[in-house]
Parts: C-alpha cells; sequence; structure tokens
C-alpha cells in the first residue's frame, strides 16, 4: 500500500510493486495522449528570439475531450484571442505536462517498489502530473464538480465504471496525501 511520509524537506514515497506498475502505466498514456496530435517542432533557427517565439502551434481546441480538459481555452469569450494565445502557449504546455509526467515515470521506473524521495522541486511535478491523471480519469469518466460522490463510490463492482473511478479515488488519495506530506 502507498505509503508517504515526511523527512524535513523530502517527502518519501513507497508503492506496492503493482501500485508503482500501475501509475507508470497512468503516465505513459497520459504522455501519448500529449503528444497525439502535435505536429513536430519548425526547425531549430539560429536566432534564439524567432526560437522563443515559436508561433506555429495549434489555433483551434484539440477534438478529445481529455485534452480539452488538460488544454483549455484561456478566453471562453473571444475566439480570436483564444486562438492566438493557444498558438502560441499550447506547445509549451503540452511539453510541460509531459515533462512532469516523464519525471514521474523517471523516478518509478529507477525505483521500483522501493522508497522514492521527492525533494521540493520534484514534489509540484509530481503533483502536476498526478493533478492531470486524475483530471483525464474524470473527465473520461465524465465526473462533474456538482456530482454527488456517493453515487460513483457506490458503483457496483461490475459496473464497467468502476476500476476507473477506483484508479480516479487512489489518485485523489495520493495528491491529499502528497500535499499534506509538502506542508512545512
Amino acid at each position: 500500500m502507498t505509503r508517504f511520509r515526511k523527512r524535513r524537506k523530502t517527502v518519501v514515497v513507497s508503492f506496492a510493486e503493482h501500485e508503482a506498475d500501475i501509475l507508470a502505466n497512468l503516465l505513459r498514456n497520459l504522455v501519448e495522449l500529449l503528444y497525439d496530435g502535435l505536429p513536430p517542432r519548425a526547425t531549430e533557427s539560429s536566432d534564439p528570439l524567432a526560437a522563443l517565439l515559436d508561433s506555429d502551434g495549434p489555433t483551434s481546441p484539440p477534438e478529445d475531450v481529455v485534452l480539452q480538459r488538460l488544454l483549455p481555452d484561456a478566453y471562453k469569450q473571444d475566439d480570436m484571442a483564444a486562438a492566438e494565445f493557444r498558438r502560441f502557449t499550447e506547445r509549451g504546455l503540452r511539453e510541460g505536462k509531459v515533462s512532469d509526467a516523464k519525471r514521474v515515470l523517471s523516478a518509478l521506473e529507477q525505483s521500483g517498489a522501493d522508497e522514492i524521495a521527492l525533494e521540493p522541486d520534484e514534489q509540484l511535478s509530481w503533483l502536476r502530473a498526478l493533478n492531470d491523471l486524475r483530471l483525464a480519469i474524470g473527465t473520461r469518466l465524465d465526473i462533474k464538480d456538482e456530482d454527488d460522490y456517493s453515487t460513483w463510490e457506490k458503483l457496483a463492482d461490475d459496473d464497467p465504471r468502476r476500476l476507473t473511478y477506483d484508479l480516479y479515488d487512489w489518485l485523489g488519495y495520493l495528491q491529499s496525501a502528497l500535499l499534506h506530506n509538502m506542508r512545512p
């Protein structure tokens, strides 16, 4: 069973082997989803300003509802402003989310079910990656903020959504436990 504990500013987490495998698989799926449909970067320019202002990103929201949740429009009332904002920011946002997921995945792969010591800078990457996973699963389940969670918790064992909801709930536990242990 997953266990968190604090050691000064470091948070130490340990997983059962099957838990580490499940989390790693979820992260791999998230990375694949975030890369899906993303055109390759334009060829690197020798002009650092041009590279900084890379503006060949997408201008329309992704079709996948999970990606829409992870990469929302910045301006709900202004389609042109939303498209321009997305053009300049979506690639970087996707790359940041992939970087966080890969950082957690790397730690899991290096340690297996052994203890993982998370320094303060790693803790935020873990928190963001767990949040992205939870948002993705919650979106696939169509969980809404106004939902009565007792309905979800009472799903029958043979309900096809049960296992997915259990993963969603477990990720919520991981987020909560990590946040609790991050407190000074």
